[in-house]
């Protein structure tokens, strides 16, 4: 029950960037597929260590983030958290 649970959530967030693929402009489109990145990597450990928590799935994404901040202009950063945003309104 609880890995279809997470099935179903992470399938809930996938649509945020599915739709920022099919709508949103350079920016949308730029953080949608950094972040997508780490999305699947964070979601995939998650799995794999038997974690599969729709919870922890925000926390661990910001966690893997902060981790990678040093990587993105601040601009590139608001675009990012804008996105994370958007998954966060998603997942409520």
């Amino acid at each position: 029950m609880q890995q279809e649970n997470f099935d179903q959530f992470i399938e809930k967030l996938e649509l945020v960037f599915d739709q920022a693929v099919q709508q949103g402009d350079d920016d949308e489109l730029f953080a949608s597929g950094y972040l997508r990145g780490h999305f699947d990597l964070v979601v995939a450990q998650m799995e794999l260590q038997d974690q599969a928590h729709p919870e922890a799935v925000l926390p661990s994404l910001r966690a893997a983030l902060e981790a990678t901040k040093h990587e993105l202009n601040p601009v590139d950063q608001q675009h990012i958290a804008a996105m994370v945003n958007k998954l966060e309104a998603a997942a409520d």
